[in-house]
């Protein structure tokens, strides 16, 4: 990562608008800037230099006078996290002043996961303007994105293309992914398609792209499964209730692993507060699928054939995921919207099918709906084979 010193940032904000300098008065263009975000993120000419976006500069470097505050520079900020551009960018914004005018600077790391899509669009920087991108450089991304280090979910399996659910993926995934007019004025042909959003890799699908639309995905990928078991008491050596093993591709898993998580939750009826009825659950139902999803999403695929385990006791639910913490991600940060992936690919398709309403969330909306229901704080047990994150009942 390239990181531009206050200086250099000067000499460029002095600069004609290129392929790495761009110029807006506010956010009210906030369309344009996310297009010159995701267009710098994906890098057409190769710079490998961040782009910058000077926020309250006029076209030809005058100074437009806006208020640079703080709700400002978190919408900007918003931009790498909301999931309208996909995958996610790396992005920082600052405060700074340019010859005694205020403005905010947005500087867009070129990305690895190309191509990015702003809304289903895959946009580029030709020159000083900002196109959409024509398939055969959607290819050109897509082929350097996959000379580059590769997380498992974007390297090649050992299955074909044949043993994807071409049906599910063209009906239903792709329009998700993929704008209407785009899929319609391009009529790329299904191997464009699936390599440009990352769904094969040298002709042979991604790991990630088996594990979310395989087939038989545990054929390939054994570990991909979800292991719940439910017990009597407060401890393993207590007599099982009830046991599950949920695979199947990646929305089947999400979907029956939120339906067993809504059949297990205890509600109670309190008529001590008044004449109504109020019911309480023990565990509010979006914290144990957040925190459930947080698990599935991150867990470790290299070299583990291990499944996500969610072990229901009688006063606690504990889920665990393999793999060690990653990234930049921390004990002290983890609840904090902190997130690095390990899965890139498997979080968009994520995304993309609603499991995940905005990326670096999940775990901060489950501690505050523990927290409004009267449950403990999550508590975290980091281990070097897997995290645990454990849910403690309101009763």
């Amino acid at each position: 990562m390239i990181e531009y010193t206050d200086a250099e940032l000067m000499q460029l904000s002095q600069e004609f608008e290129s392929d790495t300098v761009e110029r807006k008065r506010s956010w009210a263009g906030r369309v344009d800037i996310r297009k010159d975000v995701c267009a710098f993120a994906n890098d057409l000419p190769g710079n490998q230099m961040p782009g910058v976006i000077f926020v309250g500069v006029e076209d030809d470097g005058s100074c437009a006078g806006i208020d640079v505050d703080d709700k400002l520079l978190r919408n900007l900020a918003d931009m790498k996290s909301d999931g309208a551009i996909l995958p996610l960018p790396s992005i920082n914004v600052q405060r700074m002043a340019i010859d005694d005018c205020e403005v905010a600077v947005v500087v867009v790391q070129p990305s690895t996961g190309a191509p990015l899509r702003y809304l289903g669009r895959v946009w580029v920087r030709v020159g000083p303007t900002v196109q959409q991108a024509t398939p055969d450089e959607e290819r050109r991304l897509s082929e350097r994105h996959q000379a580059s280090n590769l997380s498992v979910d974007l390297r090649p399996s050992d299955a074909r293309v044949s043993d994807l659910d071409l049906e599910f993926i063209e009906n239903t995934y792709i329009p998700q992914a993929v704008s209407t007019d785009v899929r319609e004025q391009n009529r790329c042909p299904m191997d464009l398609q699936l390599q440009t959003l990352r769904l094969t890799n040298r002709d042979r699908p991604t790991r990630g792209a088996m594990i979310a639309f395989g087939r038989i995905p545990q054929l390939w990928e054994p570990g991909a499964l979800v292991q719940f078991l439910r017990f009597q008491g407060d401890t393993t050596r207590t007599p099982i209730i009830s046991q599950k093993v949920i695979g199947g591709q990646l929305h089947q898993a999400l979907w029956e692993v939120d339906r067993v998580l809504k059949i297990n939750i205890a509600v109670s009826s309190d008529f001590t507060s008044g004449p109504e009825e109020v019911r309480k659950p023990d565990y509010p139902g979006v914290a144990i699928e957040q925190v459930a999803h947080n698990a599935i999403m991150h867990r470790s695929y290299d070299r583990s054939n291990t499944p996500v385990r969610i072990h229901w006791f009688s006063d606690r639910v504990a889920i665990q995921s393999p793999g060690c913490l990653y990234g930049s991600v921390t004990p002290e940060n983890i609840s904090l919207g902190v997130t690095s992936y390990r899965n890139p690919l498997i979080a968009e398709i994520m995304y993309r099918l609603g499991f995940a309403q905005r990326f670096g969330l999940g775990l901060q909306i489950a501690r505050e709906a523990m927290q409004m229901n009267g449950n403990p704080p999550i508590e975290f047990d980091f281990a070097s084979t897997h995290v645990t994150a454990t849910l403690r009942s309101a009763r």
